[in-house]
């Protein structure tokens, strides 16, 4: 049986992002050379995923393994591309896709997160001790409660492995404390210099706005120094991992979380998703390129949606369907109709929360 790989992006707006992946899927398939490799995206950019499972098996691929190229198993990796996948192979008789798990906290990021810490250190000529710096990891935020945990297990193990005087976890939308409320706590902390890194893939809408936020922040407050950590990118070591995401599906020990999976599990806040139907709700914007306008008024729509997705990132979760809107998330779960096709966005268990998860960081603080 000849066997085919496939990196499942998410796709973004951002044309430098779109790059990146792509150097990230090259990657992938030089590490693994006795396998044909494609790629494509969930949203907003093309190849779309159909299409590089089409060139597979055009090549002769009978039995797919396709990876979810993000950091953690939110609603992308948990509902959209499974949907995905599923309905393909559906589709096509005797194909056989097997789905690979997220990356997860893997020591081999964590190593490349230093790498990049310890960079942004050495970049400038001032000394300040360890001690009298906060780092701050910044995420991509998520509905899903379980991924947003990851951060803050990341956060910690670089806290008390590099020994920072302390560190704080904010989020680039979503969920809560986003990244201008998350800094504003964090000068208040009387730290000399504070690091923000954001626990990202790839550079996009979402990471350009967390180094904006970071530079306003620094003009507000000379007194203290603010470097900005380079994301995690297409190190060795992060296609390292993605080929042993790969490489596990073969061994049978593809193993997600699902112990803390709100689909299973009455997690605290979010206890009406349990057994709630998976599929996904990209069809709308599948294949829609980076060089199209994405202020998207959908027909059926009566305000604009922001797409700030970031592949990566890692990583939405639930069917909240993220566009960081403008507007304010109400108790009860709304519906968006684009044209035909129509979903409900679950609400989150504390859509009033002052710091997220209904609110957006703007631009400028």
């Amino acid at each position: 049986m000849k066997i085919g790989v496939m990196v499942c992006g998410h796709g973004s707006r951002d044309p430098e992002a779109i790059e990146e992946f792509k150097a990230v899927a090259a990657g992938i398939a030089r590490r693994l050379p006795q396998y044909p490799a494609d790629y494509g995206f969930l949203e907003f950019a093309k190849p779309i995923i159909r299409d590089g499972l089409d060139r597979l098996r055009a090549g002769g691929a009978e039995r797919i393994l396709a990876v979810p190229g993000m950091l953690f198993a939110a609603g992308h990796a948990k509902d959209d591309i499974p949907s995905v996948l599923n309905t393909y192979q559906a589709q096509h008789a005797g194909l056989r896709i097997d789905y690979g798990r997220d990356l997860a906290v893997d020591l081999k990021l964590l190593r490349v997160a230093a790498e990049r810490i310890e960079a942004a250190e050495k970049a400038v000529t001032r000394k300040v001790p360890r001690s009298e710096t906060l780092l701050m990891v910044v995420g991509r935020g998520t509905s899903d409660p379980d991924a947003n945990s990851n951060i803050t297990k990341v956060a910690r193990m670089l806290w008390e492995g590099m020994g920072f005087g302390w560190c704080e976890v904010a989020y680039s939308g979503v969920t809560f404390p986003l990244v201008g409320p998350g800094l504003e706590h964090a000068v208040k902390l009387g730290y000399r210099r504070i690091i923000v890194f954001p626990y990202f893939l790839f550079t996009g809408v979402l990471v350009k706005r967390i180094y904006s936020i970071t530079d306003e922040m620094a003009e507000r407050h000379p007194e203290i120094e603010f470097l900005k950590a380079q994301y995690l990118n297409d190190h060795p070591l992060v296609l390292d991992a993605f080929a042993a995401r790969v490489e596990e599906i073969l061994a049978g020990e593809n193993k997600m979380n699902c112990g803390l999976c709100k689909y299973r599990e009455q997690v605290l806040g979010f206890e009406g998703e349990v057994g709630r139907p998976q599929e996904s709700h990209h069809h709308h914007v599948e294949g829609i390129g980076t060089d199209a306008g994405h202020d998207h008024h959908h027909q059926g729509h009566d305000h604009d949606h922001h797409h700030d997705h970031d592949h990566d990132h890692g990583h939405h979760h639930g069917h909240d369907h993220h566009h960081d809107h403008d507007h304010e998330h109400h108790g009860n779960g709304h519906s968006h109709a684009h044209g035909a096709h129509t979903h409900t966005h679950f609400p989150p268990p504390h859509p009033d929360h002052p710091h997220g998860p209904g609110k957006r960081d703007p631009e400028r603080l």
